[in-house]
């Protein structure tokens, strides 16, 4: 009987095959985080608490708390560093779908319901409600050429199809405020989103989305990824993980 050989071109592949292969990239929270989104800016009063309080929850595995920084209260005379007309655009369309006003700080449970962001005691009670629905289990892997991707199961759809969006975020960051509201304190702000896009739709069927980060992902903590009934409905997963080690 004759050996069989593996050729040079073949190896080749193999190697190649080998160093490509995707592996699991471990996430910062449990299978079924619920998610909190943070409505604040640095030009109101009323806002330090409640950043106090995300920062706190984001010490938690099994939820995953996120800061959108609004702009409607730049006219005060300080412009947030960290604001965007998304995070405007966002709240106003939870506002649109939980028939609920608009103001902050603002906390957003899930997608499903809204506290006063400072209200530790309403925001616990959310939080509850949320936790005993059952989630879609999302797992993040990395090739050997640095992409990632995310993988979502099969699962009973909406009427509509869900969004699956990406969030890039900070965990911490220290800012003087130099006017306005806050003028003269060093805010301490937490888990807050720096870029927000869409990739793409989920309408039932397993599915695999490349997360087209780019080298530049890197300057941000963490990336955030959310499945979304509609635009704005209910949060039906979501899951983190770090892109840079703390201090890197």
């Amino acid at each position: 009987m004759k050996a069989c050989a593996l050729g040079f071109p073949t190896i080749l592949l193999v190697a190649a095959t080998s160093a490509l292969a995707a592996e699991p990239v471990t996430p910062l929270v449990t299978d079924a985080p619920v998610v909190l989104e943070l409505f604040t800016s640095e030009g109101c009063s009323s806002c330090p608490p409640a950043d106090a309080l995300l920062g706190r929850l984001a010490q938690r595995r099994d939820l995953l708390p996120l800061a959108f920084h609004i702009d409607y209260w730049d006219y005060l005379g300080w412009k947030d560093l960290f604001d965007s007309p998304l995070a405007t655009e966002r709240q106003y369309a939870y506002g649109k779908a939980l028939d609920a006003m608009v103001y902050t700080p603002q906390m957003v449970v899930d997608g499903a319901r809204e506290a006063v962001g400072s209200d530790e005691a309403a925001v616990a009670l959310a939080i509850d409600a949320e936790k005993v629905r059952p989630k879609l289990k999302l797992a993040v892997t990395r090739d050997g050429a640095g992409l990632y991707s995310v993988a979502l199961p099969a699962g009973e759809a909406s009427a509509g199809p869900a969004s699956v969006y990406v969030a890039l975020f900070d965990h911490l960051h220290e800012t003087p405020i130099g006017r306005g509201e806050n003028s003269g304190r060093k805010l301490s702000e937490f888990n807050i989103v720096r870029q927000w896009r869409k990739i793409g739709t989920w309408a039932g069927e397993a599915a695999v989305f490349p997360l087209d980060l780019s080298a530049s992902s890197e300057a941000f903590d963490a990336c955030a990824i959310l499945v979304q009934d509609g635009s704005n409905g209910r949060l039906r997963g979501a899951t983190a993980f770090a892109l840079r080690q703390p201090g890197g």
